[in-house]
C-alpha cells in the first residue's frame, strides 16, 4: 500500500482524508517516499501509542477486576467473566502489538544496514567513461526497464544486480521513451516512476545528468494535460535535487510558474498539487536551498495555507514553518507569520504545538527578535480560553490551544515570551480560572498540571470519583513493593544528581504564583461547576503547595502554605461563605497528608530512609504481635480463611491466609499445627500443583499475583525449619513442577501435547510464577538441594540453550536469586555468553539489582556486588555494541558508591574499543584517588582534558539542551518503557557527566585544573563575550564555557576557583541581562549547579539570589533571584539591522508594474484592486470585461509575467489567483516555459511596425 504521496503505476492515489494531515519530515532526512526510515518511525511511533492505550486499558481492566473480586462472590461472578475475557484480549493484543513492534524495529535497521551498504559500495571510486561504455557491454542483454521493474521489491542479489546493470544505459533508454509523442498518461507515469527507481539505486547517477536533454523531459511532462504525468513529473525532478547548483539549473527550466499554476488548481487535481508541494518542500532539504524558492512561490503556499477548505492545509502550514526557520524574512514579507499564527490557536493543524519552535528560534537573537513586530504572535493560542462559543469546534481549538500554551512552558525562550507585556500571556490563563464554563475550566486545569509536570497520583481518579482519603492507608503502602525492586543503598552520587526539569519547574511556578495562580485556584475551588472539579481543584491546590515547599526557597513558601485569604474567610463566623472556606481547609490538609504518605519513597534520601526503616520497624512489630497468636485464636483464623472447609480457592480469604503466613506460622509450634494437625498447609501446596490445573489454569491478572505471592511466601517459610524442608520433600509440588520443566527439555525425552508451559500459558496463566516460586528456593541452600535432588537444576540448563523459547528463558532468570554462590550464578553467565542479542540484553539488565549492592570484603569468596561487576565488566566484549551500552549504564550507576568504583578499577576494564559509549565510565573513575592514578597511568586523563578544552565542551552543550528538550516533551504521566526506551530512561533531563567536574573530585584533579589553568581561560571567554548576541559559533563557546565553570562550581573542592575568578559576577548578568534568550537559559541552570556547593550559595547571596535547601540545610540546586523581575527583563524589538533590511526589501518590492499598451495597464490595475476587499468586485467585473473583448494581451507571456510579478507583490486567496490565470490562454505557459515567446514578440513588433508604415 502506498503512503501518502508515492505514486501507484496508473497514479491514482488512495489515501483517506486524514492522511492529507500526516506531517511530511523530508526536512531531517532519511525520508523516502518508497517506505523509508521516516515511514518505519511513524509506524514505531504508532505500535508505541497503541501499546500505550492497550496499556492502560489493561490496568483500568485489572482494577476493575480487583474491586469485583473484593465483592460477592455470587453477585459478581458473571462480571468478573466478561472482565476477564476482556482482559485475556487486552494481554493478547499487547503481546501482538509488542512483537510488531520489535519486527518492524529490526526490519528498519536492517533496512538501514543495506542502505549504507550500497552507499559505501556507491561512494567508491566513480567509473571514467571509458568504464562506464564498458559496463554497458557488459551488462545483461536484453534486459529493458520494463523487465527489471518487474521485481522493484526484492533485493538487489535476487531481482538486478545494482552492480551488473548500467544505469546510464538504463537511463538513456527510459529518456527515449519519454520523448515518444501521442502515448497514454499511463505509459509516461511507468516510465516516470521506473526513472525513480532508478535513482533509489543508484543516488550518485543524479550528480551526473545531461540537464539540455533531462531538463526537456521533464518539461514536456509538467506541460502535460494529464494531472497524473504533470505529478509523476515533479516526483521525477524532487528525486534528481542534488544541490543549490541543481535547483537553479531546475529554476531555469520556468518551473516556478508551473508549481504556481499546480497550486492554483480545483482539488480533484489532489495528486498534482500534492506532488507540486513536495517539490518545494525538497527545496528545503538542500542546504541554502530556501534561498532558491521564489517569493511568488512563497506567497502561493501561504494562500493555500489560508485556504480553509484545502485538502494540502496542512502540509502548507508545515511548510511555512519549516521555511521559517531557514529563511525567515522570506516567509515575514510573503505575510506567512499571520497564517501560522492563526493555526496556532484555530485547531485546524493536527501539531499545533510543533509550529511554536520557529517562532522561539526567531525569538532567540535580537536580530532576529525585530522581525515579530508585536509580540502577540501567540495571542491567538490564549484567546480560545476566553470565548463565549460552547460548540465542538471551540472544544477542538481549545485542545490546540492548551497543547501550544503547554509547549511554551517548555523552553527559556517560550517562558520569555509568556513575559512579554508584563506577563499579559500568563495572567490570561490565570484569569480563564474564574470562567465556570466546564469545558475551559477543565481545559485549564489540564493545562496546569500538564505545566508543572504534577504526576497524578495512584488514587487521584478514586478520589475525584468521590471515594474519602481515609480509605487510601492500605492503598499508599503499596509503593513499599515497588521501592524492594530498587537497590536500598543510596549512594552519594545518586543523591547528586541535578535535575534540570526541576529546576525549570521551579522557575515555571514561581512566574505562576506571581501572577495570581493560588488566588485563582481557590476561587475555582469555590465555585466549581460540579463536584468531580472541586475535588481535582483541592488535589491541585494541594501540589502546588507540595511543590512550592520543594522546589522554592523558603522566603516564598512560607506565605503560601498559610493558604491567604481562605484562613481569615474561615474564621469569619458571621460569613456564610465560612463554611465552604473551612472544608477546603480541611479537604487540602488531607490531600496534603495523603500526598505525603504516597510519595514518601520520591522525597529526599534521608527522609526515604527514615520512613522506610519505620515502615520496616511497623512490620515486623506487627508481625511480633501475631506470632504470639495462642492455638485457639489461631485455629479460629485458619477456619476464617476458608481453606479448611471448602476446596474452591475463589472463596479463600488469601488477605488473611497472607497474614497467617507472615504472622503466627512463623512460629514452629503453628507451622506444626497448620502441616501435621489441619490440611492448612496441605490444601495450599495441593493448589499450587500443576497437575491439579487450579493454580495453572488461573488467568495472568494482576489480582491473581497475590497467588504467587502467597506461594513464595509459604515456601519461604517451610525452607526456615527442618520439619518444613521434610514436608516440601515429601509433597509432590516440586516433582510435578519439574516434570513440566522436562517437557520443554529436548534431553528428557519427555513431550506432552499441550506442555504446561507453552508460550500461550505462559502469557495468559500463571505458570510462569512457578518460576517465582523456585527463584525462591534457590534463595536457600536447603530449596538448591531439593531442586538438585529432583534434577530441576539440570534441566535450568537446557532450558538455557533453547533456541525460541526466550519467554522461558526471560522467566526463568529474571526470577532465580544470585546471592548464593550456586549453580543460578552459572546459569546466567551461561545465558550472558550463549544466548540472542535479546537475553544477552536481558541477563545483563538482571545483574544491576547485586551491582547496587554495598561490596562486603569480609568475605572471601566475593559477595553478590563483586560478583555481579566482573560479569558486567566481561559483557564489556560482547560483539553487540546494544549489550555493551546496558553494561556501562549498570557499571556507571554502581560507581556512584566509592567502593564499588574501587573495585571496578581494580578489575581493570578495557573501554578503549567502545569510544563514545565507554566515555562516561571512564569519567567516573576520576571520582577517586585510585581511579584518578589509574587513568594517569594510561595517559588518558591530559588527553581527555585537551579533547575538553578544545572542542568537546561544544558538543556538551547539544547533548545537555537535547537532554533538557527531550526530558520536557515528555508527559510526567505517560507510562515509561525500559526495554524499548534503554535502560535508564530517567537520565533525560539531568545534567549528564562532565570531565571538569569528576576532575574536580580529588585533590590531584584540582591540582591539575589549576596547573593547566583552563578554570581562567573559561572565565575569561564568559567575562569577554557575556553581551555577545549575534555570532552563533561564539554563542555556543560561551555556553560550553558556562557549563564548564558550573560543574567544576558545584563541588566543593572546585568551589574556590570560583572566588579566585569572580565569574559568579558575569554569569549573573547573563542570566539577568543577555539578549540572547537560551544564553540566558543556560546561565540560569549553571547559576543551580553553582548553589550546590556552600560556596557558592554565599556568593549567590551576595548578588541576590536565594536557593532551596531542605531541612539539613544542604542545596537542592534551584535558585531564583529576589528580585524576580530581573531575570525577565528583556529589551523590545528595535529595527536594528535586521529591521531595517526587512524594511528595505518591504519597500522595494515590485508593487507596480506598468505597460505602455493602455489595455493592458488597465488589466493590471484591476488585477492590483482584486487584492482590496473593498474593490474586489468593481475589479472582478472589470476582468471579466477585458476577457469578453478578448483583449490580445492574454496571449501574450510579457503580460503574464507582469501579472505574476503583481500576484507575488500582494496578498490573494486561492480563487483569487485561480481567476486571474484563467484569464490567460493556455498557450502562455507552453511559450514561456519552451521560450518561444521571444520570436513571437518579433513578429508582433514587425506587425506593429508595418503598420505605423
Amino acid at each position: 500500500m502506498n503512503i501518502a504521496g508515492s505514486l501507484a503505476p496508473d497514479l491514482k492515489t488512495s489515501t483517506s482524508r486524514l492522511d492529507l494531515y500526516r506531517p511530511e519530515f523530508a526536512s531531517y532526512g532519511g525520508f523516502d517516499d518508497g517506505g523509508g526510515l521516516t515511514s518505519s518511525e511513524q509506524r514505531q511511533a504508532e505500535y508505541r501509542d497503541r501499546i500505550d492505550k492497550e496499556m492502560k486499558i489493561k490496568v483500568g481492566t485489572e482494577n476493575l477486576l480487583e474491586a469485583l473480586n473484593n465483592k460477592n462472590a455470587k453477585q459478581a461472578r458473571d462480571q468478573r467473566k466478561v472482565v476477564e475475557v476482556e482482559l485475556h484480549a487486552s494481554t493478547r493484543k499487547i503481546a501482538q502489538l509488542q512483537s510488531d513492534l520489535q519486527a518492524e524495529i529490526q526490519r528498519s535497521k536492517e533496512q538501514q544496514q543495506q542502505q549504507q551498504q550500497q552507499q559505501q559500495q556507491q561512494h567508491q571510486a566513480p567509473l571514467s567513461p571509458k568504464g562506464r561504455l564498458s559496463q554497458i557491454f557488459r551488462s545483461p542483454q536484453g534486459v529493458s526497464p520494463s523487465q527489471l521493474e518487474e521485481h522493484p521489491n526484492e533485493d538487489d542479489a535476487d531481482g538486478h544486480d545494482a552492480d551488473l546493470e548500467s544505469p546510464t544505459y538504463i537511463l538513456a533508454e527510459i529518456l527515449q521513451a519519454l520523448e515518444s509523442e501521442g502515448m497514454p498518461s499511463d505509459y509516461y507515469v511507468g516510465q516516470a516512476n521506473d526513472l525513480v527507481d532508478l535513482f533509489k539505486r543508484h543516488h550518485t547517477l543524479k550528480y551526473d545528468l545531461a540537464w539540455s536533454i533531462f531538463g526537456l523531459r521533464m518539461q514536456m511532462m509538467l506541460l502535460s494535460d494529464s494531472r497524473e504525468v504533470v505529478a509523476a513529473g515533479y516526483r521525477v525532478m524532487r528525486y534528481a535535487v542534488t544541490d543549490r547548483k541543481s535547483l537553479q539549473t531546475i529554476r531555469a527550466l520556468q518551473t516556478d510558474y508551473l508549481v504556481i499554476l499546480s497550486l492554483v488548481k480545483e482539488s480533484k487535481a489532489r495528486v498534482e498539487r500534492e506532488q507540486a508541494l513536495k517539490f518545494i518542500r525538497a527545496f528545503l532539504d538542500v542546504k541554502d536551498g530556501a534561498l532558491e524558492i521564489h517569493p511568488a512561490v512563497v506567497r502561493i503556499v501561504v494562500a493555500v495555507a489560508d485556504h480553509a477548505d484545502d485538502q494540502l492545509r496542512g502540509i502548507a502550514i508545515l511548510t511555512l514553518a519549516e521555511m521559517l526557520l531557514r529563511h525567515p524574512m522570506m516567509v515575514v514579507n510573503a505575510g506567512g507569520l499571520s497564517a501560522l499564527s492563526e493555526a496556532m490557536g484555530s485547531g485546524v493543524y493536527f501539531a499545533p504545538e510543533t509550529l511554536i519552535d520557529p517562532f522561539l528560534h526567531l525569538m532567540d537573537l535580537p536580530a532576529r527578535r525585530g522581525l515579530l513586530k508585536s509580540g502577540f504572535e501567540f495571542s491567538t493560542a490564549f484567546a480560545s480560553f476566553t470565548e463565549p462559543s460552547l460548540n465542538h469546534a471551540h472544544e477542538e481549538k481549545l485542545r490546540a490551544s492548551t497543547r501550544v500554551v503547554a509547549g511554551l512552558f517548555k523552553s527559556w525562550s517560550g517562558l520569555m515570551a509568556l513575559s512579554m507585556h508584563d506577563f499579559l500571556p500568563v495572567r490570561s490563563i490565570v484569569s480563564s480560572l474564574y470562567i465556570t464554563s466546564l469545558p475551559v475550566r477543565t481545559a485549564v486545569l489540564d493545562l496546569l498540571i500538564t505545566i508543572l509536570r504534577i504526576k497524578s497520583p495512584s488514587w487521584s481518579s478514586s478520589f475525584i470519583g468521590g471515594r474519602r482519603l481515609t480509605t487510601y492507608g492500605r492503598v499508599t503502602n503499596l509503593r513499599n513493593e515497588h521501592q524492594e525492586q530498587v537497590p536500598l543503598r543510596r549512594t552519594g552520587g545518586e543523591t547528586q544528581k541535578r535535575s534540570l526539569v526541576q529546576h525549570f519547574t521551579a522557575v515555571s511556578l514561581a512566574v505562576l504564583l506571581r501572577q495570581g495562580l493560588l488566588k485563582g485556584l481557590m476561587n475555582a475551588e469555590s465555585d466549581a461547576p460540579s463536584q468531580p472539579l472541586r475535588r481535582r481543584t483541592s488535589l491541585l491546590i494541594a501540589e502546588v503547595l507540595r511543590l512550592a515547599s520543594d522546589l522554592l526557597p523558603s522566603t516564598w513558601s512560607f506565605k503560601l502554605q498559610a493558604l491567604p485569604g481562605l484562613f481569615d474567610l474561615a474564621t469569619k463566623f458571621d460569613s456564610e461563605d465560612r463554611f465552604q472556606a473551612v472544608a477546603t481547609v480541611y479537604q487540602v490538609d488531607s490531600i496534603n497528608r495523603t500526598l505525603y504518605r504516597s510519595t514518601a519513597g520520591q522525597g529526599p534520601e534521608a527522609k526515604t530512609s527514615e520512613d522506610a526503616s519505620g515502615a520496616r520497624s511497623r512490620a515486623a512489630s506487627r508481625s511480633q504481635l501475631a506470632a504470639v497468636m495462642d492455638e485457639a485464636q489461631f485455629r479460629a483464623k485458619m477456619i476464617d480463611t476458608q481453606i479448611l472447609s471448602t476446596v474452591n480457592y475463589t472463596k479463600w480469604d488469601w488477605s488473611l491466609i497472607m497474614e497467617l503466613i507472615e504472622g503466627p506460622m512463623v512460629n514452629p509450634k503453628r507451622l506444626q499445627e497448620a502441616m501435621i494437625t489441619t490440611k492448612f498447609v496441605h490444601r495450599l501446596l495441593g493448589f499450587l500443583r500443576p497437575f491439579k490445573y487450579r493454580f495453572s489454569e488461573a488467568a495472568n491478572t494482576k489480582a491473581n499475583q497475590r497467588y504467587v505471592r502467597t506461594a513464595c511466601a509459604l515456601l519461604s517459610l517451610l525452607l526456615q525449619t527442618a520439619e518444613g524442608v521434610r514436608y516440601l520433600e515429601s509433597n509432590k509440588l516440586v516433582p510435578q513442577i519439574g516434570e513440566c520443566l522436562a517437557q520443554q527439555d529436548p534431553m528428557s525425552g519427555l513431550t506432552s501435547a499441550a506442555p504446561l508451559f507453552s508460550p500461550d500459558r505462559m502469557a495468559e496463566t500463571l505458570v510462569s510464577g512457578y518460576f517465582a516460586m523456585l527463584g525462591t528456593m534457590c534463595s536457600d541452600s536447603k530449596g538448591m538441594q531439593i531442586l538438585e535432588r529432583w534434577k530441576i537444576i539440570n534441566i535450568f540448563y537446557h532450558i538455557v540453550d533453547l533456541q525460541k523459547r526466550d519467554d522461558l528463558i526471560r522467566a526463568l532468570l529474571s526470577n532465580m536469586d544470585y546471592t548464593l554462590d550456586s549453580h543460578p550464578r552459572i546459569i546466567l553467565s551461561k545465558a550472558m555468553v550463549a544466548s540472542s542479542k535479546a537475553m544477552r540484553i536481558s541477563a545483563t539488565r538482571i545483574l544491576r539489582k547485586y551491582a547496587m549492592m554495598p561490596i562486603n570484603t569480609s568475605e572471601a569468596s566475593g559477595g553478590a556486588a563483586e560478583w555481579a561487576i566482573k560479569l558486567l565488566v566481561g559483557q564489556l566484549y560482547d560483539p553487540e555494541i546494544e549489550v555493551c551500552a546496558v553494561a556501562i549504564k549498570i557499571l556507571e550507576e554502581a560507581c556512584n558508591g566509592i567502593t564499588s568504583l574501587e573495585f571496578v578499577v581494580k578489575c581493570r576494564p578495557a573501554l578503549d574499543h567502545l569510544g563514545e559509549i565507554g566515555a562516561p565510565l571512564l569519567l567516573r573513575f576520576l571520582s577517586t584517588s585510585v581511579g584518578y592514578h589509574y587513568l594517569d597511568g594510561l595517559d588518558y586523563i591530559t588527553k581527555e582534558m585537551d579533547d575538553w578544552f578544545l572542542g568537546r565542551n561544544d558538543t556538551y552543550v547539544t547533548i545537555v539542551e537535547a537532554s533538557l528538550a527531550r526530558a520536557l516533551s515528555e508527559s510526567p504521566d505517560k507510562p515509561q518503557q525500559p526495554q524499548d526506551e534503554g535502560l535508564v530512561p530517567q537520565d533525560f533531563g539531568f545534567v549528564p557527566p562532565h570531565f571538569y567536574r569528576e576532575l574536580t573530585r580529588t585533590t590531584e584533579g584540582c591540582e591539575l585544573l589549576k596547573a593547566k589553568g583552563h578554570f581562567e581561560e573559561f572565565a575569561a571567554t564568559i567575562q569577554d563575550f557575556a553581551v555577545e548576541d549575534e555570532d552563533a559559533e561564539t554563542i555556543v563557546k560561551v555556553k560550553g564555557c558556562l557549563w564548564a565553570v558550573g560543574n567544576v562550581g558545584s563541588m566543593e573542592l572546585g568551589a574556590p576557583f570560583l572566588e579566585r575568578t569572580d565569574v559568579v559576577r558575569y554569569i549573573v548578568q547573563i542570566a539577568e541581562s543577555s539578549q540572547v534568550l537560551t544564553l540566558r537559559g543556560t546561565a540560569f541552570f549553571v547559576l543551580g549547579l553553582i548553589s550546590r556547593s556552600l560556596h557558592g550559595q554565599e556568593i549567590l547571596a551576595e548578588y541576590g539570589w536565594d536557593g532551596t535547601t531542605n531541612v539539613m540545610g544542604e542545596s537542592l540546586g534551584y535558585v531564583l533571584p529576589l528580585d524576580f523581575g530581573k531575570l525577565f527583563t528583556i529589551q523590545p524589538p528595535t529595527d536594528g539591522a535586521t529591521g531595517m533590511q526587512a524594511a528595505r526589501m518591504i519597500r522595494s518590492r515590485r508593487g507596480s508594474v506598468n505597460d505602455e499598451d493602455p489595455t493592458n495597464a488597465g488589466i493590471l490595475n484591476s488585477i492590483v484592486k482584486l487584492g482590496n476587499t473593498v474593490l474586489t468586485n468593481k475589479a472582478l467585473a472589470e476582468l471579466n470585461g477585458y476577457k469578453h473583448k478578448k483583449a490580445d494581451g492574454f496571449k501574450k507571456p510579457a503580460l503574464f509575467r507582469k501579472a505574476m510579478v503583481v500576484l507575488a507583490s500582494h496578498a490573494y486567496r486561492i480563487p483569487q489567483y485561480r481567476f486571474v490565470i484563467d484569464l490567460f490562454d493556455k498557450s502562455v505557459l507552453r511559450k514561456i516555459v519552451l521560450e518561444e515567446e521571444s520570436s513571437d514578440e518579433e513578429e508582433d513588433e514587425e506587425d506593429q511596425r508595418g503598420t505605423e508604415g
